[in-house]
C-alpha cells in the first residue's frame, strides 16, 4: 500500500513532540554552571546550589530516558562528577565517561535490575553530609531498579516481583495502582532510596511518564514521600482478583504490612525528605504543545484535547474516531484542515496471547471502527505512538490507521476484530505495513495520539 501523505505529516508532528522533550537538550538548556554555582531554570525563577559546599558529587538514576539525561549532566558538570551509576532499558544507552551504566529488563525486572538495585543501594549508603547526590529519574525506573524487600522473618525474590508485575500488567490496572504495589515490595521505591541517602543532600531531576505528573508515581517515587499504604495495596489486589494469582510471599508482606508488622514506606513530611529537592524536568504536555506548533506550521488548525487520557485503549479509539467524524462533518473543535492531539497513557486488558502495545491496540480498534463505517471515516488519519519508541514488548513505537488501509486489509485477508480478540495488533500492522518504528528515543513522556482531518 502506498502510504498517504498524511502519514508523513503525522510522523513529522510526532517527532516535533519528541524533540521538545529530548532529555539531553533539556539538561543542557536548563542547567548552567558558572564557577561553582549550578543554576537550574525552573521556568518561573531559578534554583541554585554551590557545588563547593560538597566534597563529592554522586550521580544515581534509573529509567528509559536516564542515559540521555546523564549525558547532558556530564556536559554541564564534567569532572566535578565524582562517579555514579544509572540503570536503563536494554539498548537505551548513551556514551558516558564518568557515570557507569547497567542495562536491565523492562517492563519486567530481571537479574540486571536486581544488580542495579543492589549497587545503587550500596552507593546511597556511602553518601554522607558532604555528598551531593544528583538523581536522574524517568519512566521505566520501577522495573529497571529492583531491590526485593526484606523484613524480619521474610524476603521477596526476583521471581516474586516478576510474577506480581506481570499479573498487574495483564489485568488492566492503572500505572498508579501498579506503582502503589511496587513501592511496597521494594527496598528503594516509595521514598526508601531517600531514606538510604540520609544525611546526604539530594537533587533529583525527573522526566514524567505519568498522567498528571505525580512525582510519587513516576518510577514509583524513589525520592518522594509515599501517600499509599499496605492496606490500600491489599484493596488493589482484591479489586482485580489477584489474591490467588500473586506469589504467597507477596500476599504475606501486604497482610503483615497492613497489620503493622512490616515497616511502611516513608510518608510526605518524613525527615527522610528534609534534604531532598525534586525538580520536574519534562512532561507530556510539553510534547503536545510542540507537536501542535509543528502541525500549525504544516497548515492545520490545531486543538489540544487533553494530556491526561487514560482508560482502555479501545475506548479511547472509539472516542477519537467519533471526534474525527464530528470535525469532518460538522466542524466541531476545529475547522479543516484540522489536527486534534491528545496525550496520556491508556491500558490494555489482555484477553489473548498475541503481541502488541497499547498504542497499536488503539490504532487497531480505530481501524476496526473505520471498517464498520468506511464512508463515514474517510479522510480521517490517526497515529498513536509511545514517546520512548517501544510500545509494549515490541520494536515499534505505535501504528497508523486510516480508511486507505482497508483495501490492504481485505487483500491480505486480515480480520481486525480477530486480531483484537488475540491482542495481536503488532502482527496485524506488521503485515499491513502500518507500524511506526523510531528505535529507542531516549525520552519517555507517555503517548501521543494525533488525528488529521484534511
Amino acid at each position: 500500500m502506498t502510504k498517504p501523505r498524511e502519514f508523513e505529516h503525522l510522523e513529522e508532528i510526532f517527532r516535533a513532540g519528541l524533540a521538545r522533550v529530548d532529555p539531553l537538550g533539556m539538561m543542557t538548556s536548563r542547567l548552567t554552571l558558572s564557577g561553582s554555582l549550578l543554576a537550574v531554570d525552573l521556568g518561573e525563577g531559578f534554583f541554585e546550589v554551590d557545588l563547593d559546599d560538597y566534597d563529592r558529587i554522586l550521580v544515581l538514576g534509573a529509567g528509559k530516558a536516564t542515559a540521555a539525561m546523564a549525558q547532558g549532566l556530564e556536559r554541564v558538570l564534567g569532572k566535578r562528577i565524582s562517579g555514579g551509576l544509572i540503570s536503563v532499558k536494554y539498548g537505551h544507552t548513551a556514551p558516558l565517561s564518568r557515570i557507569e551504566t547497567i542495562e536491565a529488563g523492562h517492563p519486567l525486572p530481571d537479574d540486571q535490575s536486581i544488580l542495579a538495585g543492589r549497587r545503587i543501594a550500596e552507593l546511597a549508603r556511602s553518601a554522607d553530609e558532604g555528598t551531593l547526590v544528583i538523581s536522574l529519574i524517568s519512566g521505566g525506573g520501577s522495573a529497571l531498579l529492583a531491590l526485593p524487600l526484606e523484613w524480619p522473618g521474610g524476603a521477596l525474590t526476583l521471581a516474586d516481583k516478576q510474577a506480581v508485575t506481570g499479573a498487574l500488567l495483564a489485568c488492566g490496572a492503572t500505572i498508579q495502582e501498579i506503582n502503589s504495589i511496587r513501592k511496597h515490595l521494594s527496598g528503594l521505591k516509595g521514598g526508601r532510596l531517600a531514606r538510604l541517602l540520609q544525611p546526604a543532600r539530594s537533587l533529583n531531576f525527573i522526566l514524567s511518564d505519568v498522567v498528571g505528573d505525580r512525582l510519587d508515581v513516576i518510577a514509583s517515587g524513589i525520592t518522594v514521600g509515599d501517600p499509599s499504604t499496605y492496606g490500600q495495596g491489599l484493596a488493589i489486589l482484591s479489586r482485580y482478583g489477584l489474591e490467588g494469582k500473586v506469589p504467597p510471599a507477596v500476599l504475606e508482606v501486604f497482610r503483615k504490612g497492613a497489620a503493622g508488622e512490616v515497616e511502611e514506606t516513608p510518608k510526605p513530611g518524613d525527615e527522610a525528605f528534609d534534604r531532598v529537592g525534586n525538580i520536574l524536568l519534562g512532561t507530556n504536555l510539553q510534547a503536545l504543545r510542540a507537536a501542535a506548533a509543528r502541525a500549525g506550521e504544516l497548515g492545520y488548525q490545531t486543538h489540544l484535547l487533553t494530556s491526561q487520557a487514560t482508560g482502555e485503549a479501545r475506548e479511547l479509539a472509539r472516542l477519537l474516531l467519533g471526534i474525527g467524524k464530528d470535525v469532518r462533518r460538522h466542524g466541531l473543535l476545529a475547522r479543516r484542515p484540522a489536527c486534534i492531539i491528545a496525550g496520556g497513557e491508556t491500558t490494555v486488558t489482555l484477553r489473548g496471547e498475541g503481541k502488541g502495545g497499547r498504542n497499536q491496540e488503539l490504532a487497531l480498534a480505530f481501524l476496526a471502527g473505520l471498517r464498520e463505517d468506511p464512508s463515514g471515516g474517510e479522510g480521517i488519519y490517526l497515529l498513536s505512538a509511545s514517546t520512548d519508541g517501544n510500545d509494549g514488548p515490541t520494536d515499534a513505537a505505535g501504528a497508523f490507521a486510516a480508511a486507505e488501509q482497508l483495501a490492504g486489509v481485505e487483500l491480505l485477508g486480515l480480520d481486525p476484530e480477530e486480531y483484537l480478540r488475540r491482542n495481536d495488533s503488532y502482527h496485524f500492522f506488521d503485515r499491513l505495513g502500518g507500524l511506526l518504528r523510531t528505535g529507542p528515543t531516549n525520552t519517555n513522556v507517555c503517548d501521543l495520539q494525533i488525528l488529521l482531518i484534511p
